[in-house]
Formats: C-alpha cells, structure tokens, sequence
C-alpha cells in the first residue's frame, strides 16, 4: 500500500498496534515478522491471513489445544547445518529434534477433518512433508537428554567399557590409599576431591610430605592440601588417555550425524517457518481477543461499510479504565465517495478519522478489526492522510503553505483506490479564501472518485456537502444540556460549531457573547442556531426510538411467554386425551385377552367332555352374552323412563345416549365422525353414528 505521508503509520497509530501484536510472539520469526507488518492490497493474501487469524481465535473460544510450542531460536544452527564440513553439538541436535517433534504433532493434528475445518491453517503445511527418518537417525546416536549413546558406535562402546572398568579400578586403589592415610591421621575432613578432572586426596598440610605423590595445590586457608598418590597415578593417567579418546569418538560420531542430515537443512528451515507462521497467527489471534475482532466481509473494490466499529486502542484503554466506547457505524461507496464531519472542538471529528484508518490498515495487514462482523470493507492502494499542524521550519513553510503542499500532493495522485483523510481543510487562512480552496479541493477529490473524510468547520463546506453529487454531510453530537460530546457520529446532516452556547455554558459575560453575535452575518448565525436545533430535535427523537423499540421487545418478549403458556396448556389437554383413550383400549385389550382364554378353555372342554351339549350351552351364554341383554334392557328402560329422544343436530355441549347400551352422557368434543363423550368420570370415543340426542323428562312427565 501507497502512504503519504511517511508518518502516516505513526499519525494512525499503525505502530502500537504492531508493538501490541509483537508482545503477543514468542518466537524470533513471529517477532520479526509483526515488527514488519505488510499491509497488502491483493484479496487472496488479505483474505487467507484473515481466515487464518479468525480459525485460530475459533479454537481459543472453543478451548481446543493447538500443538506448535516451539519457541527455540535455532535459524543459525540449521543455517550451520547446511554447510558443509561443520559439526552440531548434541545440545543442538536435542533442539532440532524438538523441533521435528513440534512438527509431526502439528501434521497429525490437522487430520481430514481438521483440514476442512480449518483449511486456511492446514495451508502454512501445504506442499511441505514430515520426514521421520531426521528424528530416527537422531535417536540412534543421542538419548533425550542429548547423550551420545554407548550404541553410536563399535569404537565409543569399546572406550567407555575400558574407561568403566579403569575407573573402578582407580576406585579401589584410591580407597586403599584413603583408608591407609585416614588410619595414619592425616586426611582433612575432606576425604578427596578433584582437580584438573584427576582424582586427589584431601590432607592436612602439616603432613603433605609425608604422603608420596603429585601436589596439585592447597586449599586457600594453607590447610590443606591436594595430592594425587603415586599409586593412582598411572591409573589417572590410563583414565584421562580413554576419556580423551572418548571425546574425539564423541566429535567424531556427531560430524557424521551432520553431514548425514545436513541434506535435509532446508526441509528443517521449513520446520522452523512453520513453527513461526503458527505462532504469529496466535499471536493475531490473541489480539483478536483482546480487542474484539472480528471478520468483516472482504469486498475485491475500494468501499467501506462500518457497523458498530471501535477504535481498536481506545477500546483497549477505556476497557482497562472501564469505560464505555461508543462505536462508529458509516459507508463510503460510490454514491457517497466522501464525508464531511462538522462538529464542536474535542468532539470526536478526529477519533472517527483515524477509527476508519487503523481499521483498514489492520484489515489490509491481516488483522481481525473491532466491527460488526456484517460490516463490509474493501481494498484501497492509496492511503494518504492530513492531520494537525505541519509547520516545516526546515523549507520556511507555514502551516497554510504546508497544507496547500500536503492537498497539491493529494489531488495529483488520488484515483479511484484511495483513501484520505484531512483533519481541517482549509485551516490557517482567512476563512472566505481558505473556505474557497477547500471547496476546490474537495470537488477535485471527488472528480478523481477517492474516498476519504474530511473534518471542518467551514460553513461553505457543509453547504457544498449537501448539494454536491458523491459528498455527504455528517455530525459528531453534542449534549447541549450538559454541555459534553457524545462521541456519536450522525450521517446525513452538518453539525453546529456550539460556538455561543458553550460560551455561555461556561460563563463567559453576556454582553461580550451578544457583541460577538453582532459581528457575525445574521444569515450565518440563524444557519448555525438551526443546525444546533435540529441536532437536539434528532436527539430527542432518538431517545424516542430508542424507548419506542425498548417497548417493543418487551410486547414481543409478553407474545412469545403468551405463546409458551398456551402451548403447554394445549399440550396438557392432549396428554390427558390421550391418556384418556389409552385407557380405553387397555379395557378393550383385557376384555379380548379374557374371552380368548374362556374360548380356549370351551375348546378343550370340547375334547374332553361327553356332553357335548353342555359346552354348547357355555359357549352360547359366552357369545350371546343372554343376561347381558337383559340387564341392557332394563337399563332401556329406566334411560326411557328418565330421557326423551330428540331429532335435534348433535354439538358439543348436547346431551346423548349411546344406541348400543343406552348409556347418558354430555359431548365434550367432535372430530369428523367421531366424538368424545363424557360418561360420569370416563370420557367415551365413539361414533356419531352411534349417538342420539336426548333431553332430560321433568318429575311430572316422569310420573305419567
């Protein structure tokens, strides 16, 4: 990306994002390369870091573990594996090998299903392979703790068995040679000790020439003194020839182990990129967290559409201090190519200037910005910014000649990819003249379809704003009442200066204040009063809407608890009918079971007994139920006696009397062809059919 001037990073505060994101490394390369940030205008870069930034925060807030804990800064050790000639030392194969342990966990977390999932990750391994053969010719000459083994080879297993059996052999004529002095009185309280890696005796100085061998020094008190005995002195000097022949084994077999492996320097190099790469998307990622990122739609064209987007560093401090931040929702497309931001001093104009600005550079760099995620931003190429007073002493320019120079630049380079901010245009001339130039200016920026804000105070501005073709006006509001910003940017309409009502807020004597009105044109101060009226009339309809749509989700929250209530009362009421009916059918079940068992019983009957019309006349009592029928007929005629058939259409609430066993009782409900009827305390589901409407006889009626 294009940036102008070459401050422009630090006037945006592009660098302490950068500093935030290299505290998050821990790698060298993840250090480098945050300290480097790129800021890209190609959408398949910025995209994948994106994604990539945005999967990883994806498994910070799902708790998922990623295996890449490789922090070993060891680029020169794999850079002096390539060349040729040079030997590792074992500590340094001990962090290669971490480092291809570090790989093959990473290979094996991104299994196939992790691919898909996280496929922009699974891309820092795409075209790369894990070797196994590094790590298994590692283990053949080095333990985990970086030992070369007895095993590397035939040599070093011959040498440390010689060297095994002359140390205890030293061990033993040693002991001796203690036990015999201590007898004679004159080892120190220190038996023995070590010097230059040979084994001494500890002895009183008094006696040191009593005892027969080297002297290798005294203690620094002069009373003690060390002396290796002539009995060991061969053996010591057998020792230290195996030891130094196991040394140059040692070399020998790690030369080897180099240039074995040194073939696959680059592969390794690759390891140590990967383990970066990783650990600077966690890094992004982390950032993410700390400042509420998140992924904005990526549009391939220069726009911008902000939904609820936060100044990344102010949300950072007013967390830590627990403030609140007001967000910043705008669009700039190409409709609206450029706003116009009026408003009082110290009211926000310039904090959503740079909001835009660090979004989009952090955007382009990667980052997961604080918005919305259904914002949409798009690429620029071009990002040229103008804030606060640029005196150059060195080319006696002033601060006026120093802004013409800074808008020359701007509107001889600004195409249809740049983006540009210009805090006060025209500022630090006469107001009518400098009013006149950056009205010129802004219609140049527009002509050449650059996008950008500007911040001012120039009425002429605001007046160009509202009836020129691609410029819109917008207002940072203002609590008139309190007298206090509210940081609350208000697209559409210019804002007032609030020039005399802070005046008179903060006390100043009201005859200077009706003076300074006098001076202004009466046609400018009614504009400005309007502008202040209408903004308070916009706040107070805010808080309008804002109560209007608190009222509103509560009426919706009352439907939906409505809406709960009555489908569990309707679900009761089906769970009781059906309890109701599985009743019924278990009566029905019991009464089946029960006559197939009396029908197997007249069966067996059949076979065994002699009087076969005996058993005919059980089964005819079982089928034709006789004394059932006489109990149904006189229950006819008691319902007779008590109700009255009547030809009237059945409804829910009629009374009726089933046609088979002339039972009364009141219809509760009807579906289709079919009704539940209520039977002292058991409901009935029967069919119309079967039903007949009946009225109940009065005393006298009864009687007759």
């Amino acid at each position: 990306m294009r940036l102008y001037p070459d401050s422009t990073l630090v006037q945006l505060e592009f660098d302490k994002v950068r500093s935030l994101l290299e505290a998050h490394c821990k790698t060298v390369y993840a250090q480098q390369k945050a300290s480097h940030l790129r800021i890209h205008t190609r959408k398949e870069y910025i995209e994948l870091e994106l994604r990539q930034s945005f999967e990883y925060k994806q498994l910070f807030l799902q708790s998922q573990y990623f295996p890449n804990d490789f922090i070993l800064p060891i680029a020169k050790d794999l850079k002096l594996l390539g060349i040729p000639g040079a030997t590792l030392s074992a500590e340094q194969w001990v962090h290669i090998r971490k480092l291809c342990e570090n790989t093959a966990s990473i290979f094996r977390w991104f299994d196939t299903e992790r691919r898909l999932a996280f496929s922009s990750m699974a891309a820092i391994i795409a075209g790369t392979h894990y070797e196994k053969q590094i790590v298994e010719k590692i283990d053949e000459v080095l333990d985990e703790n970086g030992n070369v083994l007895d095993t590397a080879s035939q040599e070093l297993q011959h040498i440390r068995m010689s060297l095994y059996r002359k140390r205890n052999e030293l061990r033993r004529v040693f002991e001796k040679v203690i036990g015999k002095l201590a007898k004679a009185g004159y080892t120190a309280d220190i038996d023995e000790s070590f010097s230059n890696g040979r084994r001494v005796v500890a002895v009183f100085a008094e006696h040191k020439r009593q005892v027969k061998g080297i002297l290798h020094g005294e203690s620094d008190s002069r009373k003690t003194a060390f002396i290796e005995p002539e009995e060991t002195i061969e053996l010591n000097n057998e020792v230290f020839a195996l030891e130094h022949e196991e040394g140059r084994e040692i070399q020998r077999i790690l030369r080897a182990l180099t240039a074995a492996l040194s073939v696959h320097a680059p592969l390794l190099q690759q390891y140590l990129v990967i383990a970066g790469e990783f650990d600077f998307i966690r890094a992004k990622a982390k950032l993410a967290l700390d400042m509420n990122g998140e992924l904005p739609n990526l549009a391939d064209k220069a726009q911008v559409h902000l939904i609820n987007a936060y100044h990344p560093l102010l949300l950072l401090y007013n967390k830590s201090s627990q403030k609140t931040t007001i967000p910043l929702t705008l669009t700039l497309d190409e409709r609206n190519r450029i706003l116009v931001i009026s408003g009082p001093n110290a009211g926000g104009k310039t904090v959503a200037m740079k909001t835009l600005g660090l979004n989009q550079l952090m955007l382009q760099s990667g980052l997961l910005v604080p918005v919305h995620p259904t914002s949409e931003m798009g690429i620029f190429k071009q990002l040229f910014i103008h804030i606060g007073d640029t005196q150059n002493l060195e080319f006696e320019l002033s601060t006026y000649s120093s802004h013409l120079l800074h808008m020359k630049y701007f509107i001889e380079t600004a195409n249809g990819k740049t983006l540009f901010f210009i805090d006060e245009l025209g500022s630090g001339s006469d107001p009518n003249l400098g009013g006149a130039f950056a009205e010129v200016i802004m219609e140049e920026l527009s002509r050449r379809h650059a996008f950008g804000i500007v911040t001012t105070h120039y009425l002429n501005l605001k007046v160009m704003a509202n009836h020129t073709q691609g410029i819109i006006n917008g207002a940072m509001q203002f609590d008139e009442v309190n007298l206090q910003p509210l940081y609350k940017l208000v697209v559409g309409k210019p804002g007032s200066s609030y020039t005399f009502a802070i005046a008179e807020r903060i006390g100043l004597p009201q005859h200077l204040i009706n003076k300074a009105r006098k001076l202004v044109e009466e046609d400018h101060f009614k504009l400005d009063r309007l502008l202040n009226r209408t903004e308070q009339d916009l706040q107070e309809l805010d808080k309008e809407k804002k109560q209007l749509q608190k009222l509103l989700r509560e009426n919706e929250r009352l439907k939906k608890e409505m809406e709960v209530v009555m489908d569990k009362e309707r679900h009761r009421q089906q769970v009781e009918l059906l309890k109701n009916q599985n009743r019924i059918t278990e009566e029905r079940l019991a009464y089946l079971k029960d006559m197939e068992r009396k029908l197997r019983q007249i069966v067996l009957d059949w076979k065994k007994s002699e009087n076969k019309n005996e058993v005919i006349k059980n089964l005819q009592n079982l089928l034709f139920k006789r004394k059932e029928e006489i109990v149904v007929n006189k229950l006819a005629k008691k319902v007779d006696q008590k109700y009255k058939e009547l030809t009237q259409h059945i409804s829910v609430g009629s009374l009726v009397k089933l046609k088979k066993n002339y039972q009364v009782g009141e219809v509760k409900e009807i579906r289709g062809k079919r009704a539940i009827v209520q039977i002292g305390a058991l409901p009935m589901n029967v069919e119309l059919s079967d039903l007949v409407s009946v009225e109940k006889l009065a005393d006298d009626e009864k009687k007759s």
